[in-house]
């Protein structure tokens, strides 16, 4: 139960984080937390081709996790534009 606290804590803040550096309206606090999670992920894989690390804890994993949330919401938009 306290992992998925954690996933929930860290996805709430990454995702209402790159909702501000990238200038949107947010998705809401369910919207943000899914952006947050599935940025983690692509975060993780991210970090990991590049042979990088963000650090251990909870500051490693949000930055982890906004570096992803960036990434996924950039590519979003893309692909919004030119649909």
């Amino acid at each position: 139960m306290d992992s998925w606290l954690y996933i929930i804590i860290v996805g709430g803040i990454a995702g209402w984080l790159s909702g501000i550096i990238m200038k949107g309206k947010g998705f809401g606090i369910l919207g943000n937390i899914v952006i947050g999670v599935v940025g983690a992920i692509v975060g993780s894989w991210l970090f990991s081709f590049l042979g990088i690390s963000a650090g251990k804890g909870m500051i490693g994993s949000i930055i982890t996790a906004l570096a992803g949330a960036v990434v996924l919401m950039w590519v979003a938009r893309l692909l919004k534009i030119k649909t």
